[in-house]
This record gives structure tokens, C-alpha cells and sequence, in this order.
């Protein structure tokens, strides 16, 4: 399968780059700029990308450019211009003043690069050095109102073309930037476009079957996209052989234990479900701190997994739903980043169980993850479905968590969902959910004087979840919900809903 790689030095649009790759049919792979590249006929072309850093400090991340491009073309973007421009003897100083926003890129050159752009077209910018002056041997293709190099190529015999943008071609606001990326992967690397969501389900499979043989895997499922589409590519595979658990933590959503059940019965999984509700509880009592809450529900997961898989012998793999941003952020270029919360992960259980992982969906995003659904006929309903936190309910009530919040949570969020698909709302948000504050005020309702919880409202439009806004819904819609809750869910007197975004806030409150 050919492909391109991308060699990340730490720019927060580097995993837009390979989703603009992967648009266009072309798979690639992110890996750390110090990572060591296997080149063969499979490696179509290399992306460098961008970074925070300056290529004027003394320990900047580096790579040899110069021996790449005896192989492959390369594509510098940012940083990675900048740094191809000082290593073949240009010069890259610190700007007048950091440009950052919406600018003008400005070209007469048809180069193959530049095929079937606007003489001016829209572009973004985000840097601080500038290239002053390129290297012998190289042309420039642009230039904008601001900076004299906006983009160049090499003319350096025996090598492979080389070229560089100052701008980010991957962005939104790069108006034909997709057109660049496009005439790179496509004119200058050669590639095919194969890459698709069949051929990518026939080769999974396939090499599920190498990989597993008769042997057994057991899978923990939480009726979420990532878990259900990489069970079902194992039970393509290997039938019934792959033994599903999902586990009823006690803190999803209403019914939904047994309506995935019904969906999981529905595509022919193999899987137990385990009432484990009043374990959950019990060790959540007396629990307030998000962190201390995630851990323990995290760990009792694992306790109560680890007891279901052993009843089922002769297990060699455990499954995972692991999906390629997952993948990405634990190979951090610049080491691990502060922990803001813990995912809900099996962490610590194959090791315990000595297990072989099974992890059918690590190379992919979840927009593909989604479209790998859709070719497999799972339903939409299911893959559509919103993100859910692995810990739940237990991260929406804020403090301690009873059975008796739970419930009352429960039904309050089912009034907000329901009433985002009557409203034909819900295809419009990313994710939507309900918190359970710890605080109480006082209300009246009929004649009658109340003191009950507040619920604060959350949902969020994004991509994939790194960024998020809070989403504009409709002020008589944000009423009904409000009144349909008050009336109908007692123990709730008060609605708010949640403005925040992603950054500074977080998604969940907890």
C-alpha cells in the first residue's frame, strides 16, 4: 500500500495534514521528526510540518533533508521550510513581528505545485521567523504583502523535488490549499489514490485472519463507534471466536445497557453483557475528586473484565478500539504533555492478562472510522451516535455519585437527546450531554416552595474533539428543554446552559 509520511515536529495542525492526505484517497502516517524512516517502493513522499519551535535554536528538532530528498520529494511546511531553507545554506531570521491570521499569497509561477491556483488566493499564516533569502539553486514560487518567501522549490540536480510553504495548506483558511496538498500527493509523489474505505476493510480483514488464525480474542465493548466498528472487522474475520463483554457500569445513559445489546445482536456479535451496577456504586461511594472517580471506575472496569474474561479459556488476543489520534498524542515529539484527566482505558490489562493486542482501527481518524461503519452496513443510529465518556455518568455528576443521581440524571439527559432528535438538532452537534451540579436552590412551583439540583446543559460542535465551540442552539429550543425537564424530572428546579469552549474549558466538567 503506498503511502506518505509525515514527520511531525510538534505543530498542533499536524494531524489536519494527514486528513487532508487521506481526503484524497492517499494514506499516510505522523511519526516523531526522530524517528528512523524505512524507505521502500511503498513510501511515495515526505511532509514536513510544522512546529513551535525557532530553526535558530540550539536545539532545534532536525533531520537530514538533504538525504530525503535523495529518495522521495519533500514538502516543508512551516517550520519545515524554514528548516530546509537554513540547511541548504538560506537565511531565516526572526520577523519584524509575528504573522499570524489570513494573508494574501501572491504567484505568476505555474509550477506543478501551484497548477490551477489564483494568481492571489487566501491563505493561513502562523509563524515568527521569516526566510530572508533562499539557498543557490533555488527558485521562488511566492511571495505575500509581508514576507518576501511564501513558497519555493529546488532545482538541485539528482535529487527529488523539494519544496517549501511558509503557509499552512491544510487549514480551512487557506482557500485552494487543498489544491497544493492535491498536486503534491498526486502529480509530484505519483500517487494512485487507492486508499479507500473497501480496500481498506478487505486488506483489515485479511490480515486479521494471518494474524489470529483459531485463535480466541476477548474485547471489552462500550456501545460507543470505535469499539463496535473494530468488533465487527474481528468478526468478519474470525466469527465467533471473538468474545465480546460489555459491561453496565451503572452510569450510562437511560436503557442504553439494553438497547446496545439489541444492536449488538442485530450485526451477529458474539457478547455477554454484565450487570455490574451495584459494584460500581459501592466503589464509587464517598468518591468526589474527577480524577479519583475516573481511576476508580477505571480500575473497577478492569476487575470486573478480568473476572469475565477468565471464564472463557484458551484466550490469546485482546481486542481494542483504539483509533490513530490515540496513537498519535502517546508518541508526543516533545515527551508526555501534563495530564488534564485520564481516559477511561483497559490500561494495564494485557500485561496482567498476557494478552496479544488486536487493534484493527489505530490507523484511522474518526470521520474514517465512521465511514468504515457505513461500508461494514452498521447502523446509522449507532454510528452516529454522539461521543460518550468511557467513565460516564460517574464525570457528569459533579461530586459524589449515588445510584439516586444517577437515575435522576438519566432521565433529565434523555429529555435534552430525545428533544436534539425531535428538533432535528442532533446531527447538527458534535456532542451533547447534561451535568448534575452539587448545588441546590430554591424554587417555587405551584404553590409550593422547592430546593432542588441545578442542571447545566453542555454541547459542542468540533471535528474530532481537540477543539470544540459551544453550539448556538436555538433559544426557544434551549426553553423547551428547560421546561420540559423542570415539569417532568423531579428533583431539578433550575436549567443552565454551558457557553464555554474547548480551549480554555473542556468538553466534560470532569
Amino acid at each position: 500500500m503506498e503511502k506518505i509520511i509525515i514527520l511531525d515536529f510538534g505543530s498542533q495542525y499536524t494531524q489536519l495534514i494527514a486528513r487532508v492526505v487521506r481526503e484524497f484517497n492517499v494514506f499516510c502516517e505522523i511519526i516523531p521528526f526522530n524517528q528512523a524512516i524505512i524507505f521502500d517502493s511503498q513510501l511515495k513522499g515526505i511532509i514536513l510540518s510544522g512546529s513551535p519551535c525557532s530553526v535558530n535554536e540550539v536545539n532545534a528538532p532536525q533531520v537530514d533533508i538533504r538525504s530525503i530528498a535523495n529518495k522521495v520529494p519533500v514538502l516543508g511546511i512551516c517550520y519545515g521550510a524554514q528548516l530546509t531553507a537554513k540547511q541548504f545554506g538560506g537565511l531565516v531570521e526572526k520577523s519584524n513581528k509575528r504573522e499570524y491570521g489570513r494573508t494574501n499569497f501572491i504567484t505568476s509561477n505555474k509550477d506543478p505545485l501551484l497548477s490551477n491556483l489564483d494568481n492571489i488566493t487566501q491563505v493561513w499564516m502562523s509563524h515568527s521567523d521569516s526566510i530572508k533569502k533562499l539557498p543557490e539553486d533555488f527558485t521562488l514560487l511566492g511571495h505575500t504583502d509581508n514576507i518576501p518567501v511564501a513558497a519555493f522549490k529546488s532545482n538541485i540536480q539528482d535529487s527529488c523535488p523539494i519544496y517549501g510553504l511558509q503557509f499552512h495548506p491544510e487549514v480551512y483558511h487557506s482557500t485552494q490549499g487543498k489544491m497544493i496538498l492535491r498536486n503534491f500527493l498526486v502529480d509530484l509523489c505519483n500517487c494512485t489514490q487507492t486508499w479507500t474505505s473497501a480496500h481498506f476493510i478487505t486488506d483489515c480483514i485479511e490480515n486479521l485472519k494471518k494474524q489470529i488464525g483459531d485463535k480466541k480474542v476477548v474485547m471489552g465493548l462500550s456501545g460507543g463507534v470505535d469499539s463496535t466498528v473494530a468488533a465487527t472487522l474481528i468478526h468478519k474475520a474470525i466469527g465467533d471466536n471473538l468474545y465480546g463483554i460489555f459491561i453496565d457500569n451503572g452510569l450510562l445513559r437511560k436503557n442504553e445497557f439494553e438497547e446496545v445489546l439489541k444492536d449488538y445482536k442485530k450485526i451477529g456479535l458474539n457478547v455477554s453483557g454484565i450487570n455490574a451496577r451495584e459494584f460500581f456504586y459501592k466503589k464509587l461511594a464517598g468518591k468526589t475528586l474527577p480524577e479519583e472517580k475516573r481511576k476508580t471506575i477505571g480500575n473497577a472496569f478492569i476487575e470486573i473484565f478480568d473476572q469475565e474474561a477468565h471464564k472463557i479459556t484458551d484466550v490469546h488476543f485482546l481486542g481494542q478500539g483504539t483509533i490513530y489520534p490515540d496513537v498519535i498524542e502517546s508518541a508526543s515529539v516533545h515527551g508526555p504533555s501534563a495530564t488534564i484527566k485520564s481516559h477511561h482505558n483497559v490500561g494495564g490489562l494485557p500485561d496482567k492478562m498476557k494478552l496479544k493486542l488486536i487493534e484493527p482501527l489505530r490507523t484511522l481518524f474518526k470521520d474514517e472510522v465512521r465511514r468504515i461503519g457505513k461500508e461494514l452496513e452498521i447502523s446509522s443510529d449507532l454510528l452516529n451516535r454522539h461521543p460518550f465518556p468511557g467513565p460516564g455518568l460517574g464525570i457528569r455528576i459533579i461530586g459524589d455519585v449515588t445510584e439516586e443521581k444517577v437515575q435522576l440524571l438519566q432521565e433529565a439527559d434523555d429529555v435534552f437527546i430525545n428533544l436534539l432528535k425531535k428538533r432535528d438538532l442532533y446531527k447538527n452537534v458534535w456532542q451533547a450531554g447534561a451535568m448534575l451540579l452539587p448545588v441546590k436552590s430554591v424554587g417555587v412551583m405551584g404553590d409550593e416552595r422547592t430546593y432542588e439540583f441545578t442542571l447545566a446543559l453542555r454541547a459542542v460542535t468540533s471535528v474530532d474533539g481537540m477543539t470544540a465551540d459551544w453550539a448556538h442552539l436555538p433559544y426557544d429550543f434551549l426553553a423547551e428543554v428547560s421546561n420540559e425537564i423542570i415539569n417532568h424530572v423531579r428533583g431539578i428546579n433550575r436549567v443552565v446552559y454551558d457557553i464555554s469552549s474547548k480551549p480554555p474549558a473542556t468538553i466534560e466538567w470532569e
